[in-house]
C-alpha cells in the first residue's frame, strides 16, 4: 500500500502551527477569544485556554525549534542545529489588541460628540484615538510580559519546565498589580470570568482578583506545555501527559475550593436587614445639562424617590452625578422631598467648594442632614480631568460638558450612613478592588455603587456588573447598584444578581439587602498572593542563576 500524500492529520496540525504567520493569525485571534470569554457573551471557559498561543510563541522563541517546523526540545543540549525562530513580541502585541480591542470596543460609543461642538470628522478621530490608546496600553502589558519572560528562559530557567510557568504567572500577575495603579484599568484576567464561573470567583476571597488571574495564567502555561511536549516527542506518552494532567488537575483543584467557599451559608440576622430603593433615572448625557434635561432629572429622580418611599424603603440611592446641578443645601429639590418623606437617599450629585469641583455621593438623614460624603477617588481620564494638565490642557479639551476640571477624593475617606458604614464606590471605581477591600476593612457593611453608564453599550454595562458582583464576591457584601441608563441591581455576597434593570428606561426597584461585618482573608490581609508568588518565582530565577554559574565554572 503506497503512503499518503499528505501526512495525517496531527502531523499535519503540528507542521501548520509552527508556521510563524499561522501563529500570528492565531495569536490575534486567541487575545479575541479571551476577550469574549468576559461579559457580556459570557464564554468563560476560552480564557482556560486561549493564553497558550501566547505561551507557546514565547517559549519557542526561547527554546527554538526541530527540524521539520516541530518545536525543539526543552533539553538544553540537542544534537540538532535549530533555526531561527519568531521573536515573541509581535506576537504578543497582536495577543494583546485581539483581547484588549476587542473587549474595551464598547469606548466606541463615545460617538458622535457633536453635541460638545466637535464636528463629525473630529468626533470620529478623537473616538478611535481613545480606543486604540488604551488598547495599547493593555497590550503593552502583555509585550512586556513576554519580553522579560523570554529573557528569563534564555538565561536563568531554561532548564525547568515548571519553573518556567511560575515565573510567567508570577510576572504576569506582578504587572497586572502595577497596572492596577495607573490611570486606565479595566481589562485584568480575573474579569473574564464574572459573572459565569462564580466558584472561581469565590477565590477572590483568600487573596483578590491576583488568584483568579494567576490560576487562569498557570492553567494555559501547562497546556502550552503540554503541547509543546506533544510536538517535539509524540511517542513519549508518559512525558506528554504530565503537564496536561497537572493541568487538569489544577483546574479542579481551585474550582473544588472555589465551590467549599461559594457553599458556606450567608447566616443573615433579621435585625440586619435593610430595605433600600434603586431610582434608575435614564437621563441621556447629551441632554443632562441643557434646561430640558436638567428638569427632566429633577422631576425623574424626586418622583421615584418619593415612590419608593411609598413602598417603606428606609434609603433610596441614586446614579452618580443624579442630578446635574451643584448641591445647594437650602434650595435642592431633592432634600426637600427627602424633608417631606423623611427617608433616607444617598444622592449623586456634584459638590463645589471654593474652586474645586468633585464628583460626589451625599448621605442624607431623614432630617435633611448630610450625614456622610463621598467623593470619587479615581476620575476617568479626558473625560473628567486632562493628564498632564500643563502640556495636553491648551490642545484638548475634557470630554464633558462640565467646564471645570474636577478633583479626587482622598483613599482615606469613609462613607457614613444612618445606617452604618457603607462601602461607596462611583462608576469607573468598580474595577479597583483595593478601594471595596480598605473600606470593608474599616467597618464598610454593604456595597452602594452609583454610576452613569452613558453614552455607552450594554457591553459595558455588562462589564460594569460583572466588576461590581466579583467586588461583592471578594468581600463578602451585599451589592446595591444605580446607575443612570442600566444596569442597575442588586447582588448577593456570592455573585447571585438578585435583580437587574433593563437598559435605557426608568426604573424604580424596592429590595431587602443585609447588612455584614465578617472579613474575608482578602480583607483582612489585602493582596498577599502577589507578593508571595514573585518572592517565590525570584528565587527561582536566582538559585537557576548560580546553578548555571556553577555548571559553566565547572
Amino acid at each position: 500500500m503506497t503512503k499518503p500524500s499528505f501526512p495525517p492529520f496531527p502531523k499535519r496540525f503540528l507542521s501548520l502551527s509552527s508556521n510563524p504567520l499561522f501563529q500570528l493569525g492565531l495569536a490575534f485571534v486567541s487575545g479575541i477569544g479571551m476577550a469574549l470569554a468576559a461579559a457580556p457573551i459570557n464564554a468563560w471557559g476560552l480564557a482556560w485556554i486561549a493564553m497558550v498561543p501566547l505561551w507557546l510563541a514565547v517559549m519557542r522563541s526561547a527554546i527554538g525549534d526541530q527540524r521539520s517546523g516541530k518545536a525543539r526540545s526543552l533539553h538544553p543540549h540537542t544534537p540538532h542545529p535549530t533555526p531561527h525562530t519568531p521573536h515573541p513580541l509581535p506576537f504578543a502585541l497582536l495577543w494583546g489588541i485581539g483581547y484588549h480591542g476587542t473587549a474595551l470596543s464598547w469606548i466606541t460609543g463615545l460617538h458622535p460628540l457633536m453635541w460638545l461642538g466637535i464636528p463629525w470628522l473630529g468626533s470620529v478621530a478623537i473616538v478611535l484615538f481613545c480606543w486604540a490608546f488604551i488598547t495599547l496600553w493593555g497590550a503593552a502589558l502583555v509585550v512586556i510580559w513576554a519580553w522579560i519572560l523570554r529573557r528569563l528562559m534564555q538565561f536563568k530557567i531554561q532548564n525547568s519546565k515548571f519553573k518556567i510557568i511560575l515565573v510567567g504567572t508570577a510576572l504576569w500577575c506582578g504587572l497586572e498589580w502595577l497596572w492596577s495603579f495607573t490611570p486606565l484599568y479595566w481589562t485584568s484576567l480575573s474579569f473574564t470570568q464574572s459573572p459565569g464561573n462564580l466558584f472561581i470567583l469565590h477565590l477572590g476571597q483568600l487573596s483578590g482578583p491576583s488568584l483568579i488571574t494567576a490560576a487562569i495564567v498557570a492553567i494555559n502555561g501547562l497546556l502550552a506545555l503540554a503541547w509543546l511536549q506533544v510536538s517535539q516527542n509524540p511517542k513519549s506518552k508518559i512525558q506528554n501527559s504530565f503537564a496536561l494532567l497537572s493541568a487538569i488537575a489544577l483546574f479542579l483543584a481551585l474550582h473544588a475550593v472555589g465551590f467549599v467557599l461559594y457553599s458556606q451559608p450567608l447566616n443573615q440576622p433579621s435585625d440586619t436587614a435593610l430595605k433600600v430603593g434603586i431610582v434608575q433615572g435614564n437621563v441621556p448625557t447629551r441632554i443632562k445639562l441643557s434646561t430640558q434635561g436638567i428638569q427632566r432629572a429633577i422631576e425623574g429622580y424626586v418622583m421615584g424617590y418619593e415612590t419608593l418611599a411609598n413602598q417603606g424603603v428606609q434609603a433610596v440611592l441614586t446614579p452618580e452625578g443624579a442630578l446635574p446641578i451643584f448641591w445647594d443645601v437650602d434650595r435642592n429639590p431633592f432634600r426637600q422631598a427627602v424633608l417631606r418623606q423623611g427617608v433616607a437617599a444617598w444622592l449623586g450629585i456634584f459638590v463645589q467648594q471654593e474652586r474645586q469641583i468633585t464628583q460626589s455621593l451625599l448621605a442624607i438623614a431623614g432630617n435633611g442632614e448630610v450625614v456622610g460624603q463621598y467623593n470619587k477617588i479615581k476620575l476617568v481620564p479626558l473625560g473628567e480631568y486632562i493628564p498632564f494638565q500643563e502640556v495636553l490642557g491648551a490642545i484638548i479639551s475634557r470630554l464633558s460638558p462640565i467646564e471645570a476640571s474636577m478633583v479626587p477624593g482622598t483613599s482615606a475617606q469613609r462613607f457614613d450612613t444612618p445606617f452604618g458604614r457603607a462601602i461607596a464606590s462611583i462608576c469607573y471605581e468598580s474595577a479597583f478592588p483595593e478601594l471595596f477591600r480598605a473600606q470593608a476593612a474599616a467597618g464598610g457593611q454593604f456595597i452602594l455603587t452609583a454610576s452613569n453608564l452613558d453614552p455607552y453599550s450594554e457591553v459595558l454595562m455588562a462589564q460594569h456588573q460583572a466588576q461590581d458582583l466579583m467586588r461583592a464576591i471578594e468581600t463578602d457584601r451585599w451589592a446595591v447598584r444605580a446607575t443612570n441608563t442600566g444596569y442597575s441591581g442588586i447582588i448577593d455576597p456570592h455573585g447571585q444578581i438578585l435583580w437587574r434593570s433593563q437598559p435605557h428606561t426608568y426604573e424604580t426597584h424596592a429590595a431587602t439587602i443585609c447588612r455584614r461585618q465578617t472579613q474575608t482573608l482578602y480583607v483582612r490581609w489585602g493582596d498577599w498572593f502577589t507578593p508571595l508568588l514573585l518572592g517565590l518565582a525570584a528565587i527561582v530565577v536566582v538559585v537557576s542563576s548560580r546553578g548555571d554559574h556553577r555548571a559553566g565554572s565547572g
